[in-house]
């Protein structure tokens, strides 16, 4: 440890000995990013692997090491872990049923308030991950059109089935992806010429409403972009279809293509839909209610009626509280003081993407190791982030927090000075 170091970095013995356990019974241990197979996001030792318990915007792990959570479960926690009203309406409707034979007439109500509060929907159709909806998205869109072809755009990820992944992929078949084109994003005159190369064979375009992939900085799209796409999507008879799973109420509760100005044939819900309860939803035109009908797709677990609850209870709160002006605000305070950190020790740290959806990245090496040294030394004292990966605003968040995480930040900065005095 260095002489700049204040505070003691943690140590993980109760979350090791669980991995130990855990390794013996569960594949890999853990799955996911946190998993040995995805070590590259930071390096394994500076992380914690369990955790005991959550509230508002922290978590705890095993070892009783306390988090300022910048992941929020990958996106699901919104409002802060535990939020006493959506618990509240979602152990009300416990009491009453849950997964039954037949729906609780409570879906209808989670249905009707998404219809009223996102600008492109019409109907909804409810399941469990967002992988579900964006499956589903794609099997509308071919069923609609009677087309194979399915565009994507470079840095894409739309979930885990197999028509989303690369050939190149374990388990992945070259029919899995037969159909999968791909194209630059921001780029309107190669799109274009995709579109004509295969005219009349593309079914849909699926899209994440800007490029928040991982390990690259984030890109917004150009102006008038959604314009010529949504254009280029009806001049051809394409389903547009925009996964909205990780952005969405975050950037604008009536969709993150509202946000951008045009309007989706579908859009795909999930993380903060429910702030943690296990829902996901597919939104789309009243055109394509009936192919979606026509499908043959559904869950054991896909109209239980908790999880509905507690989406209407989540989506009423984020009106309530203005939610997207909220996380613009508290993500321009993180990002701006995060970046002015780095500065104060002569290290450029670059913040993109949208201020509620930010991403870092380290420039002073190219190689992104020194961004990993830079997080593992924020985690190991109490602020959570990861590597390679957007990070996510929460509306329990405060300003203290903010300032706190500054502070960590400002010293993991000197930290990793200190060790490469190459940098000047």
């Amino acid at each position: 440890m260095t002489a700049t170091t204040v505070t003691p970095p943690y140590t993980y013995t109760k979350s090791r000995e669980a991995f130990d356990r855990a390794f013996r019974v569960i594949p890999s241990g853990i799955y996911g990013h946190q998993g040995p197979s995805e070590g590259c996001y930071i390096p394994q030792t500076a992380f914690p692997l369990f955790s005991s318990r959550a509230q508002g915007t922290k978590f705890w792990d095993l070892d009783d090491n306390e988090y300022i959570d910048y992941m929020c479960g990958y996106g699901p926690n919104v409002l802060g872990y535990r939020d006493p009203d959506v618990d509240a309406a979602a152990q009300a409707q416990a009491k009453l049923e849950d997964v039954v034979t037949i729906p609780s007439a409570v879906m209808v109500d989670f249905a009707e308030l998404l219809v009223d509060t996102v600008a492109s929907a019409d109907w909804a159709f409810f399941a469990k991950n967002g992988g579900d909806t964006t499956t589903l998205a794609v099997l509308t869109a071919r069923a609609a059109t009677r087309r194979k072809k399915i565009v994507f755009f470079d840095g894409f990820y739309h979930g885990v089935a197999p028509w989303t992944q690369k050939l190149d992929y374990p388990g992945i078949l070259e029919e899995d992806v037969a159909h999968n084109l791909y194209a630059p994003w921001n780029d309107l005159a190669a799109l274009e010429r995709l579109f004509s190369e295969h005219r009349g064979q593309i079914a849909g375009l699926i899209a994440q409403p800007y490029m928040h992939g991982n390990f690259v900085d984030n890109q917004l799209p150009a102006q008038g972009y959604w314009a010529g796409v949504r254009k280029l999507c009806d001049d051809h008879g394409v389903v547009l279809i925009v996964d909205d799973v990780r952005a969405g109420f975050r950037l604008d509760l009536a969709g993150s293509d509202h946000y951008f100005g045009f309007e989706a044939d579908l859009i795909c819900f999930c993380k903060a839909l429910a702030n943690g309860y296990n829902v996901s939803a597919l939104c789309g035109k009243e055109s394509l209610k009936d192919v979606v009908s026509s499908l043959s797709y559904t869950g054991s677990y896909w109209m239980s009626a908790v999880p509905f609850a507690a989406g209407i209870a989540s989506i009423t709160k984020l009106k309530q509280l203005d939610g997207p002006a909220l996380f613009e605000r508290l993500g321009t305070e993180l990002t701006t003081g995060l970046v002015s950190a780095a500065s104060d020790h002569g290290l450029h740290l670059v913040a993109s993407g949208a201020p509620a959806l930010f991403y870092l990245r380290l420039a002073d090496d190219d190689s992104l190791m020194l961004h990993q040294e830079w997080v593992a030394e924020c985690v190991q004292r109490g602020v959570f982030l990861t590597s390679h990966h957007n990070h996510f605003i929460n509306a329990a968040l405060t300003s203290a927090d903010i300032a706190r995480t500054v502070e960590v930040a400002h010293e993991a900065f000197g930290i990793v000075k200190a060790r490469h005095p190459e940098l000047g």
